[in-house]
């Protein structure tokens, strides 16, 4: 793992609303609408960074050409769910239990890439609201650099449908909004463990349960 060093303007983050199920949620269905966050524009602050090579690191293939990076980590609070962390298209981003956080590890690859893309970066994103001293990096088996928070690697979820929305929170009851602390947030959560979507390659699959992927 690659661990950064920025100064950072960090905002100040709202109290975390109660446990709730969102409206209109339907666990069955994967597609059901939740409601979009609406957040005022927060100052952005740019940061630079200070790269390590980890001894803990494996030996890694070169990265692929012309990967989206996660340029801008933003915290805030949102509707309902509380403390979040959005990246600069209002994305809200994801942990994953199966991951580990000392040392950091991801253990979502393949097909569960696919559902679960991870926020990549080129060591320089900008950061607001969340603290320099709880962001780094963690290199994935295809030489890509991956971006943490609180040491867990994060995610975005291609079941959300426009930024702001939160479908995959609790998905499979392992996946979850992250804070901008790293911790899991769990204070909205649905009344049953919703599935996941299918990934694109399984695009015959109406869901999870059909694909062969089972995060």
């Amino acid at each position: 793992m690659a661990q950064m060093k920025r100064t950072v303007i960090v905002a100040s983050a709202m109290v975390a609303l109660t446990a709730c199920a969102p409206a209109g949620y339907d666990p069955a269905n994967s597609s059901a609408a939740e409601p979009v966050a609406v957040a005022a524009a927060e100052p952005t602050a740019s940061v630079e960074a200070e790269a390590s090579p980890s001894a803990e690191a494996p030996a890694a293939e070169a990265p692929p050409a012309n990967v989206d990076l996660t340029e801008k980590l933003t915290g805030k609070s949102v509707p309902r769910m509380g403390k979040v962390v959005t990246d600069e298209d209002g994305w809200i981003l994801y942990r994953f239990d199966k991951d580990t956080a000392d040392p950091p590890s991801s253990n979502c690859v393949d097909k569960c890439a696919e559902v679960w893309p991870p926020s990549l970066t080129d060591g320089n994103p900008q950061l607001t609201g969340v603290s320099d001293d709880k962001v780094g990096s963690v290199t994935r088996q295809d030489g890509t650099r991956q971006l943490t928070i609180g040491g867990w690697p994060v995610y975005r979820y291609i079941g959300d449908k426009k930024p702001g929305q939160w479908k995959g929170q609790a998905v499979g009851g392992t996946w979850f909004v992250v804070q901008p602390d790293g911790k899991k947030n769990l204070s909205c959560l649905p009344t049953s463990t919703p599935k996941a979507v299918a990934p694109p390659s399984n695009s015959g699959a109406s869901d999870a349960g059909g694909s062969g992927y089972s995060y």
